[in-house]
Order: structure tokens, then C-alpha cells, then sequence
């Protein structure tokens, strides 16, 4: 399984999720830091689209694991949920289109 790691202590509102979020996911430089533009890069990961540096096979998912959750949840607690919210959008996404689901987001 591919995984991304994100530093939930180092994450103290949007900017930093997205700062963290484009290095450890490999975002283009073009990536706008929003989560617009975090749900377009995780859509595509099964395509040749280098939207980020991780190219899916199709039953392989990718976990991104978020460390010190407690530290993100106490600093910006309405950002995970939202983090939550949009990466089960993103799977429905992907079985909308007769996909196995491509993310799993594990908090420690």
C-alpha cells in the first residue's frame, strides 16, 4: 500500500495543511492550496495525469497517514474533519466510476 505521512503537530490551519500536504503528495507546482484543488489531485491517482508523485494500480490504495492527530484535531479541529469529509467524497468519486476506492486516511 502507498503511503503519504503528514505531521498533524506541524499542521496549524489551512496553509500548512496545504504546504505539508503538496510536499508530502507530490503536488504540482500549479496546486492552488484548496481543497478543491486537494480533492482534483486525489481523483486522479490511477491516472497518468501527475497530479501527484503517487500512481495508483487499480486495487491499490493510498493511506495517508496523519501523526499527532490530537495536535491537528486541538489546532484546527474543523480542517480534519473537513480532511475526513473530503476523502470520503473522493472515494464515492472513484466508485462512481466503477472504481475500488483509492484513499484511506489513518490518524495516529
Amino acid at each position: 500500500m502507498a503511503t503519504a505521512q503528514l505531521n498533524g503537530a506541524a499542521i496549524l490551519d489551512a496553509a500548512s495543511f496545504h504546504a505539508a500536504c503538496k510536499a508530502a503528495l507530490g503536488f504540482p507546482d500549479s496546486y492552488g492550496n484548496t481543497m478543491d484543488a486537494w480533492i482534483d489531485c486525489l481523483s486522479y491517482l490511477r491516472d497518468d495525469d501527475n497530479m501527484s508523485k503517487f500512481k495508483l494500480k487499480p486495487n491499490e490504495v493510498l493511506d495517508i497517514v496523519i501523526t499527532d492527530s490530537a495536535a491537528l484535531a486541538a489546532a484546527a479541529p474543523d480542517l480534519l474533519e473537513e480532511v475526513s469529509y473530503c476523502v470520503a467524497g473522493i472515494n464515492d468519486r472513484y466508485d462512481d466510476y466503477g472504481e475500488k476506492p483509492a484513499l484511506k486516511l489513518t490518524l495516529k
